[in-house]
C-alpha cells in the first residue's frame, strides 16, 4: 500500500522506516525547539500526507527521546484522519523536571503508523448483552 506524501517545505524530509519490516515510519522536525521543563510544543514536520480510506495515521512516541530526555507527546497517539490534508505536526512534551531539551530541525521526532479502523455506527439500545467482565474497570482484575 502506498502512502502519498507531499512536502510543504523545502527542507522536509519524507517519513522514513529504520528497518525494513518496522511498523513505524520516523517523522522529522524542520524546526529547532527549546523545551523547558513541563514545557510542550508544537514542531512542524514540513509534509502533508493521504491516509487512505478506512486507515488512520496514528503518531505515537519514539521510545529513544522518551528515555534519553523524558520526551513524549501530549495528545499520544496523535490521530490523523484519512480526510485531513493539512501538516503533520508533532505535540511534544519534555517530562524531565529540570533540564532544556533541545530539538533540531532534521531529529527524528515521532513515529507514524498507518492502521485499519472499523467505520461503526453508533446506534442506542436499551441494554447491552452481558459479558464475563461486566462492568468491572479500573484496577479490576486486581493487578
Amino acid at each position: 500500500m502506498e502512502l502519498k506524501v507531499t512536502k510543504l517545505h523545502i527542507s522536509a524530509v519524507i517519513p522514513t522506516r529504520g528497518h525494513p519490516g518496522d511498523a513505524g515510519l520516523d517523522l522529522y522536525s524542520i524546526e529547532d525547539a527549546h523545551m523547558g521543563p513541563g514545557e510542550r510544543w508544537s514542531i512542524g514536520t514540513g509534509i502533508a500526507i493521504e491516509v487512505p480510506e478506512g486507515h488512520a495515521g496514528l503518531v505515537l512516541p519514539r521510545s529513544g527521546l522518551a528515555r534519553e530526555h523524558g520526551i513524549g507527546l501530549v495528545n499520544s497517539p496523535g490521530l490523523i484522519d484519512a480526510g485531513y490534508r493539512g501538516e503533520i505536526r508533532v505535540l511534544l512534551l519534555n517530562t524531565d523536571p529540570a533540564e532544556t531539551v533541545r530539538i533540531e530541525a532534521g531529529a527524528r521526532i515521532a513515529q507514524l503508523i498507518i492502521t485499519p479502523i472499523a467505520l461503526t455506527e453508533p446506534v442506542e439500545v436499551a441494554e447491552l448483552s452481558d459479558s464475563a467482565r461486566g462492568d468491572g474497570g479500573f484496577g479490576s482484575t486486581g493487578r
